[in-house]
């Protein structure tokens, strides 16, 4: 048991083999184990009560956002070639 007397629990990741190597690379080089890196992130996210980084989604840059919106303005206006109406069931 640790000095701070509080119990430990153990967690278990599915990571692929690759990463892990690559990850355990990194870290090594910072004097550090996978487990004590993972603790600190652990650590570090529950002290900032989320993730202690930003995390991007390409799907909501700007860039692509506006592209979104051109199409989605050029389907509305019906600017994009075909005219196409759905029939009624009820017109048959």
């Amino acid at each position: 048991m640790s000095g701070t007397g509080k119990k430990k629990a153990s967690i278990s990741v599915k990571i692929s083999t690759e990463d892990k190597q690559r990850a355990t690379e990194l870290f090594e080089e910072l004097d550090l184990s996978l487990s004590a890196a993972i603790r600190i992130f652990i650590k570090k996210s529950i002290a900032e009560d989320g993730l202690p980084f930003e995390v991007e989604d390409s799907f909501y840059s700007a860039t692509n956002q506006a592209e979104l919106n051109r199409r989605f303005t050029k389907v509305t206006n019906n600017q994009n070639g075909h005219n196409r109406h759905l029939l009624d069931n009820r017109e048959q």
